[in-house]
């Protein structure tokens, strides 16, 4: 394993509705158009129009069950559409549409989209940087050295790089996730997606992984966050989605936790907060 003074730090490449952004944004990387998702009769996606555009911050928040999850998991095809549109980094995944764009392969697309899940989803019988080499080699095909040259880089990047050589049930909750995030990061993500990150961890573990995000919010890095955190929401969301029943109620920038007339989202931000 490449020492810590061989890995150099490598920084990371950066709607709101109708509203100003403290960064530049770029072309839209996610547009979803009419997205449906029905598990049997259940319907949990109604129609879901949402823009991601390169360096944005996009925070989906919302009650249990409103369908946030089952749409972060369209965007990375864990769940195929029922009906709708999914366009990411310009190529048409899902469902052939009428005008005939040709649909992507999902293993492209999962080159290209990290993500971080609720459960971390470590080898409890794999160290730290194995957990990140194991599919670097097996997905990337990389050598064993080149391997562990990226997953080392990764570490390091959420200040873990000391702890490449312990198991996952040598470290916190909070550590596990950021090897988490690191395993995600190592294949240089042009996307970010954050499946309620924080959810499993105790109260005094979440700051940590919080902070890791932030970085790379500043950094830059496309995001999109499913959180009940609605303090981190007003800190770096660019676009605020807030969901209910499988629909998009309100989106807009930081301001609508406070100027929103909503009723369904007013009630949610006062039981949260």
């Amino acid at each position: 394993m490449p020492s810590l003074e061989t890995v150099q730090s490598t920084p990371v490449v950066d709607q709101g509705a109708n509203a100003p952004s403290v960064h530049e944004l770029g072309e839209p990387v996610v547009e979803i158009e009419g997205m449906r998702k029905s598990f049997g009769a259940r319907e949990v996606l109604c129609g879901i129009d949402l823009c991601v555009r390169a360096g944005e911050h996009v925070v989906i928040f919302g009650p249990s069950g409103s369908g946030k999850s089952t749409l972060l998991r369209t965007i990375n095809l864990l769940e195929e559409p029922s009906a709708g549109s999914l366009k990411v980094l310009g190529v048409q995944y899902g469902k052939a549409t009428e005008t005939g764009e040709r649909r992507g392969n999902p293993l492209d697309l999962r080159r290209n989209v990290g993500m971080v899940f609720q459960q971390f989803n470590l080898f409890p019988h794999l160290t730290a940087l194995d957990n990140i080499v194991l599919p670097l080699k097996t997905v990337r095909r990389m050598g064993r050295a080149e391997a562990e040259e990226r997953s080392a880089l990764a570490l390091k990047r959420v200040g873990l790089l000391r702890h490449a050589a312990h198991y996952p049930g040598e470290m916190s909750g909070g550590q596990q996730q950021r090897v988490a995030i690191a395993r995600a990061l190592s294949i240089d993500p042009k996307i970010m997606l954050f499946d309620e990150p924080t959810s499993a961890l105790d109260a005094e573990l979440v700051g940590e992984v919080l902070e890791v995000m932030r970085e790379l919010a500043t950094e830059g890095m496309t995001m999109v966050v499913v959180t009940h955190e609605l303090g981190f929401a007003r800190e770096i969301g660019d676009l605020n989605v807030f969901m209910d029943a499988g629909e998009i109620i309100v989106s807009g920038d930081r301001t609508i936790f406070d100027s929103s007339t909503n009723p369904r989202l007013q009630k949610f931000i006062s039981a949260v907060l």
